[in-house]
């Protein structure tokens, strides 16, 4: 099959296991693979254009990727709708030469002919994968079984609780992830230091083994969540653990905590509004403060925007709905 070219397009939103069949249909047939990924600007609850592509790319990486940013948005089968599609798509190819056009779409015959191409439908009756992208858009949850893992975490919204020890971060985790129906990250640090904590104190090396741990267990949470995954702490406050404490830290945490500055799609910070916990595991109610103060200047500093959790539970269960709606 030297020198044939397949191209298959859609804008994936978000890619299923019936999109990928017909990708590895034409890898497994073509020398050459194009994938075209059209914007959809209208669909707000899916990830990006850029990140749609990078799906692709990353589970494909021999397939050619290339983004429709400006392609046209309507569908349908009326005359119009199709003429535009078909100039846009031999515009954006540039005379390249198509063989064969993957679909399992009704669109696949009228594409097929404008690029003077073999139609080749694939599964167009969806019997080894029943699975649209719009089901998939209502409850990602329940079509989990028709998402690969690297797909699904991009469509959950990691929302992390920071704040200096006792301000109610766990509380608030635990909380609404019971409200969503969904698991939440506990602080993976508490646990690790009760563990191996010497005169209350951990070295730098363990504190990098801890970023470390709680990113690897809060990455495999990820695939259990549904819609949201709560989770407390992060790289960034056990980085800030270990100024407070050694006033320097490994450079391997430094990179850990700028590899999360952007891995959250919401942060909140836990008030210091709340009654302290005096447990012996912790330093007092005065560095409590001070900690605070530096978790929210470095925050500042980082341009890491968030909000600030107030007042009882309720009340804070209260605030973090709104602010969700607002995302929905």
């Amino acid at each position: 099959m030297k020198g044939k070219t397949g191209l298959t397009l859609g804008k994936f939103a978000p890619l299923h296991k019936g999109h990928q069949y017909v990708i590895e249909t034409a890898l497994a047939e073509m020398d050459h693979v194009i994938v075209l990924i059209y914007n959809c600007p209208e669909l707000t609850s899916c990830p990006s254009l850029d990140i749609r592509a990078k799906w692709i790319r990353e589970l494909y990486p021999k397939a050619e990727v290339i983004e429709a940013w400006d392609g046209p948005t309507e569908i349908g089968d009326a005359p119009e709708i199709k003429k535009r599609h078909e100039e846009y798509i031999l515009r954006i190819l540039s005379g390249r030469n198509i063989t064969h056009f993957y679909s399992s779409e009704f669109y696949g015959d009228h594409v097929s002919k404008a690029l003077g191409a073999i139609d080749r439908h694939v599964d167009d009756k969806r019997s080894k994968y029943p699975i649209s992208a719009s089901q998939v858009r209502q409850d990602p949850f329940a079509s989990r079984e028709y998402i690969h893992p690297r797909v699904y975490r991009d469509l959950i919204t990691n929302v992390v609780f920071l704040g200096a020890p006792s301000t109610g971060k766990s509380t608030i985790a635990e909380r609404m992830a019971k409200e969503y129906s969904t698991v939440w990250m506990p602080e993976y640090g508490r646990e690790y230091w009760e563990e191996n904590q010497i005169d209350r104190r951990l070295s730098l090396e363990q504190l990098v083994e801890i970023a470390e741990g709680h990113l690897l267990r809060e990455e495999e949470l990820l695939y259990e969540a549904n819609r949201y995954l709560f989770t407390d702490t992060n790289a960034i406050t056990t980085y800030m653990f270990s100024l407070y404490y050694h006033g320097t830290a490994h450079e391997k945490l430094q990179a850990l905590a700028k590899s999360v500055e952007s891995r959250y799609g919401l942060v909140f910070v836990c008030d210091v509004d709340i009654p302290y916990d005096d447990t012996w595991d912790r330093s007092g109610e005065t560095n409590r403060k001070v900690f605070q103060k530096q978790i929210i200047e470095d925050l500042i500093e980082r341009e890491i925007p968030h909000f600030l959790l107030k007042g009882s539970v309720e009340e804070r269960v209260k605030y973090i709905n709104n602010v969700l709606k607002k995302r929905e």
